[in-house]
């Protein structure tokens, strides 16, 4: 089994991963000013209900190990 780091990033969304749904969703790239609020909205809504994320997560780690 794979030994999981400490500091081990688990989750991340990058410039590129942003760009390509800007491209999907509005055609275009975001410019760097857009690119700032984009990144202010996700932390916002990412950190706004994290302990729901996280409940569920755990909720479904606990059901799938007594299957």
């Amino acid at each position: 089994m794979e030994t999981i780091q400490q500091n081990e990033i688990i989750f991340a969304i990058t410039k590129e991963d942003l760009q390509f749904e800007a491209q999907e969703k509005i055609g275009r790239e975001l410019t760097d000013d857009e690119i700032r609020i984009a990144k202010k909205g996700l932390e916002s809504g990412l950190l706004t209900d994290i302990e729901t994320i996280y409940q569920t997560i755990f909720n479904e780690m606990i059901n799938n190990a007594r299957n």
